[in-house]
């Protein structure tokens, strides 16, 4: 899960700005709203979807929240 954005890093950073529009939205990219779009989106578990969010904001986009 992870490496599929450690290989491809303009995932990491189309990811990234979705979050930022998220986050001019109101919206936090933490929301389980977010996490489960992530889940769908990249076919995960929630649970997986909330470790890859929080790795690719941690790694690539510190400043969304």
């Amino acid at each position: 899960m992870l490496n599929s954005v450690k290989r491809n890093p303009e995932k990491a950073k189309a990811m990234c700005r979705s979050f930022r529009q998220m986050n001019a939205d109101g919206k936090s990219a933490y929301s389980k709203k977010a996490t489960r779009k992530v889940a769908e989106s990249q076919n995960l578990t929630f649970q997986d979807a909330e470790i890859l969010v929080t790795y690719v904001v941690g790694m690539h986009c510190p400043n969304v929240r």
